[in-house]
C-alpha cells in the first residue's frame, strides 16, 4: 500500500471510529449532566425544607428519609438499616446472643411472651406463653418499642435482669430475677411421625441451620433404629435467610455426581454477582422418598431448596404456590457503621427458572384446610406473595418447567418416662403444649397428605409395581 493510500485508510478509519465513539462519549456526558442536575435539585429541596418548613428539621431525619425513599423506589427488599437495626439483624442471623430466652410479640402496646425457648433461664424459671411483661428492671414497657425492650433484656451472660409479669388469670403480678446466658435459637425442629418416617421443619436459614439439619437427620435415623423410609421437609412460612445454609441443606440430597450437583445460579450486573453454587460431590442421604411442603410464606432461600430438589427430581413438592422472591440482597457495611441491604442479583433454579414474582409451583397442590372455630373464620385470607408487593421486580424468563394445631378428643395420663410425659411436663412449665404426632397429623391436612404419599410410594416399591 502506498503512503498516500495508507493515509487515506487511516483518515477513513478515524472518521468511522469517531462516528461510533462520539455517541458513546455523548451518552456518558449526558448521564453525568443529568446526575449533576438531579443532585443540584436535591440540594435545593433540602435547603428549602431546612429554611422554610414549619418546624425545625434535623439533618439526620432528612437524609435517612431521602435514603429510605430512594431505596423504596427500587424494590421492597432493598433497605437502609441504622446501626442498631443492623446490629440486631446480625445477631438474629447468628442465632446466638446473651439473653434470657423468650420469643416475644407486641400487641396493643403490650409486650407478650409467645413462648420461652426450651432450656433457657426464662424457661427454667417458669415464664409462660401469654405472659405480659410489664416491667424490665423496674421500668414500664408500655408504649416502648419492642426493639428497645429486647435490648434491655439482652446483655452479657452472667449478668441479671428482673422482669415483672402479669397473667390473664388475674393472679398478682410476678417478678422473675433471671441471670442471662448464651441463648442459641433453634431454626429447625425434627421428630418421627411414625416408625420410619421423619419430619423436619426449618423456620429460617440461620448461620448454624446446615449443621443443625445434619444433626437432626442423624438423630432421626438413631431414633428410628434404621435408615429412614421417608422424610418430610417443612418449609412453610420460611421467609428465607442465608443462601449458603440453604445450599448446605440441599447438599445432603443431591450431588452424587457432577451431573446433578447444581443448586442455584445468581446473575446481576457486577461480575461478583455471577455465581453458580453446587453440592459437594460425595456420599449423600439414602435415596428414600421425600416430600417438601411449601406455601405462600415460603420465600427466597426456602425457594432455592424447593426449586433445586424439584428440578433434580429428588423430592415431591407439595402444598401451595410459594412467595416468589427470586432476588439476592447483598448486605454492605457503610462507613458510619450503618448497613445497606441492596438487591444485586436474581437467582435461578438448576433448570434455568427465574421464580421472581412467580414462585415455585408444587408438583401436588394441596390447600391447607382449617377447621374454623367460628363462622367468621370460614372466610379464606389470600396469601401475600412477591407479586403483590408494591415495586416488586419483574422476573426474567429462563426455562419454563413446567398450622394450626388440631384438638384430640382423647385424654389419658401419659405413661411414665414416655415422650408424652415429657411434653406434659414441658406444658406445665411453659404453658405451651407440644402436640403429639397424632394431634399434629389431625390438625394439618397437608402434613397428613405428605405422609400418606411417602407410605404409598414405599408400598408400591415393596409390591414390585411400577
Amino acid at each position: 500500500m502506498s503512503r498516500k493510500g495508507f493515509l487515506i485508510f487511516v483518515a477513513v478509519f478515524m472518521l468511522l471510529a469517531g462516528t461510533v465513539l462520539l455517541p458513546m462519549f455523548d451518552k456518558e456526558e449526558r448521564a453525568k449532566r443529568d446526575e449533576a442536575q438531579y443532585l443540584q435539585m436535591f440540594r435545593e429541596v433540602v435547603q428549602l425544607v431546612k429554611e422554610s418548613y414549619v418546624d425545625k428539621v434535623e439533618d439526620k431525619k432528612l437524609m435517612t428519609g431521602a435514603i429510605n425513599g430512594m431505596l423504596a423506589a427500587l424494590d421492597p427488599h432493598s433497605t437502609y438499616m441504622p446501626a442498631t437495626d443492623y446490629s440486631e439483624m446480625k445477631v438474629h442471623m447468628a442465632g446466638a446472643f446473651g439473653g434470657i430466652g423468650l420469643e416475644l410479640d407486641m400487641r396493643d402496646g403490650k409486650l407478650l411472651v409467645n413462648a420461652p425457648i426450651e432450656d433457657t433461664p426464662a424457661f427454667r424459671a417458669g415464664v409462660q406463653a401469654g405472659d405480659h411483661i410489664w416491667k424490665i428492671d423496674g421500668k414500664s414497657t408500655r408504649g416502648v418499642p419492642m426493639a428497645e425492650c429486647v435490648s434491655r433484656m439482652r446483655g452479657t451472660p452472667g449478668t441479671a435482669v428482673t422482669i415483672g409479669v402479669m397473667r390473664e388469670d388475674g393472679a398478682p403480678p410476678l417478678t422473675f430475677k433471671l441471670v442471662r446466658a448464651i441463648i442459641k435459637t433453634k431454626s429447625l425442629k425434627g421428630r418421627m411421625l411414625e416408625p420410619g418416617y421423619g419430619y423436619i421443619r426449618i423456620a429460617e436459614f440461620q448461620e448454624r441451620t446446615g449443621e443443625d439439619f445434619e444433626r437432626a437427620l442423624r438423630t432421626l435415623a438413631a431414633d428410628n433404629g434404621a435408615p429412614l423410609s421417608g422424610l418430610i421437609l417443612d418449609l412453610r412460612f420460611n421467609p428465607g435467610g442465608l443462601v449458603d445454609q440453604a445450599c448446605q441443606v440441599t447438599d445432603r440430597f443431591i450431588g452424587e455426581s457432577l451431573k446433578n450437583g447444581l443448586i442455584v445460579t445468581t446473575k446481576g450486573r457486577e461480575p461478583s454477582s455471577q455465581r453458580s453454587l453446587s453440592a459437594v460431590i460425595g456420599e449423600k442421604e439414602p435415596n428414600y422418598p421425600m416430600v417438601v411442603l411449601i406455601n405462600g410464606g415460603s420465600a427466597s432461600a426456602s425457594e432455592i431448596v424447593a426449586g433445586a430438589l424439584q428440578d433434580h427430581k429428588r423430592a415431591v413438592i407439595m402444598g401451595t404456590q410459594s412467595f416468589g422472591k427470586g432476588s439476592v440482597q447483598s448486605v454492605i457495611t457503610l462507613r458510619n457503621g450503618d448497613g445497606l441491604k441492596l438487591t444485586t442479583a436474581r437467582y435461578y433454579t438448576p433448570s434455568g427458572r427465574s421464580i421472581q414474582a412467580k414462585g415455585i409451583t408444587p408438583d401436588i397442590v394441596v390447600e391447607f384446610v382449617k377447621k374454623p372455630a367460628k363462622k367468621s373464620d370460614k372466610e379464606k385470607t389470600p396469601e401475600l406473595r412477591e407479586q403483590d408487593l408494591d415495586g416488586h421486580m419483574e422476573g426474567i424468563e429462563g426455562k419454563d418447567p413446567k398450622k394450626p394445631k388440631g384438638e384430640n378428643d382423647q385424654d389419658s395420663t401419659p405413661p411414665k418416662g414416655s415422650k408424652e410425659e415429657k411434653r406434659a411436663k414441658d406444658a406445665g412449665r411453659n404453658g405451651k403444649k407440644e402436640p403429639s404426632e397424632q394431634e399434629l397429623l389431625v390438625g394439618d391436612n397437608q402434613l397428613a397428605r405428605a405422609l400418606d404419599l411417602l407410605k404409598g410410594v414405599n408400598m408400591i416399591k415393596t409390591s414390585g409395581l411400577k
